[in-house]
C-alpha cells in the first residue's frame, strides 16, 4: 500500500507541499508466502503415482531356457473372474482332473477375503519385514528410505517360505480387480507372483464356480 507524506507549515509561510511516496511492502510479503504454499501444496498433491512392477529377465533364447520348477505346496491359484468375483486354488491340476476340475474357492477383496488368505500364507515373510521395520523405526537400524526398501526387496529373494502366486484373468474379468489385486500383492509383501495365461480347464472351472454356460469349444 502507498503512502503520500505531505510537508506542512512552517513559520506562517506557504511552502510548496512536496510528495515523498513510500510503498508499504508488508502485504505484498504475505501475498508472496501464500502464493509459495499454494504451490508447494499442489505440487506435492498432483504427484505422479507409479505402481512398482518388477518384470523378469528377457529371454535371449526360448528353446533353450528351461521352466522354473514351482513347489506345489507354495503355488496358489488367484483367478479373477466376472462381476468382481475372485477365485482361488492351491497346487496344481492334474491332466487326469482336466475335464472333471477341483471346484474353486471363492473370496473377495475386503480385508477379511484375499488380503487374509495371502497374509495367512506369508505369515513368516511379513513378519519379518514388519520386525525390520521396526528396528529401523526404533534407532537400531540406521539406513535411509531408499535403502530400507533395498533391504526388503532382498529379504523378499531369500525368502523359501511365502507362497508362489500365479494370478490369472478370466476374458470376462476387468481391468479394475487386475490393479486390486496388485495393491494386494504389495500389502500383503507376497515376494513372487507372476501374471500367466488363464488354461482352458481353468476358465471351465471358473464358469462352473460362476454359473455360466460352458463354450460349446468345450
Amino acid at each position: 500500500m502507498a503512502q503520500i507524506i505531505q510537508s506542512g507549515k512552517k513559520g506562517g509561510k506557504k511552502r510548496a507541499k512536496r510528495i515523498l511516496p513510500h510503498m508499504d511492502m508488508t502485504p505484498m510479503v504475505d501475498l508472496m508466502m501464500l502464493l509459495i504454499t499454494f504451490f508447494m501444496l499442489t505440487t506435492s498433491m498432483s504427484k505422479p503415482k507409479v505402481m512398482d512392477i518388477t518384470l523378469p529377465d528377457r529371454v535371449t533364447d526360448p528353446e533353450k531356457q528351461e521352466a522354473p520348477r514351482i513347489s506345489a505346496s507354495r503355488t496358489l491359484n488367484i483367478l479373477l473372474g466376472p462381476d468382481n468375483r475372485v477365485f482361488w486354488y492351491p497346487g496344481g491340476v492334474k491332466p487326469e482332473e482336466y475335464d472333471n476340475p477341483p471346484p474353486l474357492m471363492e473370496t473377495d477383496f475386503s480385508p477379511d477375503g484375499i488380503r487374509q488368505l495371502l497374509l495367512e500364507r506369508n505369515r513368516t515373510l511379513f513378519r519379518t519385514i514388519n520386525e525390520y521395520r521396526d528396528r529401523v523405526i526404533r534407532g537400531e537400524i540406521r539406513i535411509s528410505q531408499d535403502s530400507l526398501q533395498g533391504a526388503i526387496r532382498e529379504l523378499k529373494n531369500i525368502d523359501d517360505t511365502g507362497p508362489i502366486v500365479l494370478i490369472k484373468a478370466y476374458k470376462e474379468a476387468n481391468y479394475g480387480n487386475f490393479v486390486d489385486i496388485l495393491d494386494e500383492m504389495n500389502i500383503c509383501g507376497i515376494a513372487r507372483y507372476t501374471f500367466v495365461d488363464i488354461a482352458w480347464y481353468e476358465e471351465r472351472m471358473v464358469e462352473i464356480a460362476s454359473n455360466i454356460s460352458a463354450s460349446s469349444a468345450y
